[in-house]
């Protein structure tokens, strides 16, 4: 049932123009900054021979566009998460699917495989360029790896906060600014905090995608995602079972 739901919300995205859209908008700015960062390491090549311990295509290129990439996730999540729920809501959908033989939580898991699946075909495009440096050299798998998983488990926990904010209302735009406004609290987090211990900094998404961007997979970053993720999913099933319970 959850592969089900999953395929449905993607077929739904699919005949979306906002997803075709998005494709299309993130291909081409991670396009612009593969390009721009190539073109300046082959101009640096020459003084970076020169130095004992030169960071290597893979940093210079790909780090970037993966940094990158987790901003354009940023802002496009909320629109694409906006209508999960509260379109459903707004329809009146929903009350019919929450009191179908169906678990909860396969509904929520079935709506966030969706997009997931969605944001991982955006992420094969930022892979295919990157594996296009092996047509001219070697690079750094393991530090392609490392960004892979941060970007998913990054992506991944911008949809359980999204999915969460679009079952809290039936109107998709506010659940598309609520959700903007979280992440950009939780992004800004530890720039406002002034001591770099705060725990104020701990909630901070991007800072805990850091440590993958440079290829450390940090084992307290890790679990954070991944207890975030699982929160987010856990609340919105707590929230269509007191629905249900209460009509």
């Amino acid at each position: 049932m959850i592969l089900t739901i999953a395929s449905k919300e993607l077929k739904l995205l699919f005949v979306s123009p906002l997803a075709w859209t998005f494709l299309a908008l993130i291909q081409l700015m991670l396009t612009w900054v593969f390009l721009g960062q190539l073109d300046a390491f082959l101009e640096l090549q020459s003084q970076l021979m020169q130095i004992a311990n030169p960071p290597g295509a893979t940093e210079v290129i790909i780090v970037p566009v993966f940094a990158v990439a987790s901003l354009v996730l940023l802002v496009a999540t909320p629109l694409l998460t906006m209508r999960l729920m509260a379109e459903e809501w707004r329809n009146h959908t929903m009350t019919l699917l929450i009191s179908a033989p169906i678990s909860l939580t396969a509904i929520v898991l079935g709506k966030f495989l969706g997009l997931m699946i969605f944001f991982l075909l955006t992420m094969l495009l930022a892979v295919m360029l990157s594996l296009s440096l092996l047509i001219g050299g070697a690079m750094d798998l393991g530090l392609l790896l490392s960004n892979m998983i941060g970007l998913s488990l990054l992506a991944a926990c911008f949809i359980s906060i999204g999915l969460y904010i679009s079952s809290l209302t039936s109107h998709p735009a506010i659940a598309a600014v609520g959700t903007l406004g979280i992440l950009l609290v939780l992004w800004i987090a530890d720039v406002v905090a002034t001591n770099t211990s705060s725990v104020i900094q701990n909630f901070s998404l991007l800072r805990h995608y850091e440590s993958f961007n440079r290829g450390l997979i940090d084992s307290f970053s890790l679990a954070f995602l991944v207890l975030f993720i699982l929160t987010f999913l856990i609340l919105t099933i707590r929230r269509l079972d007191g629905k249900r319970l209460h009509g």
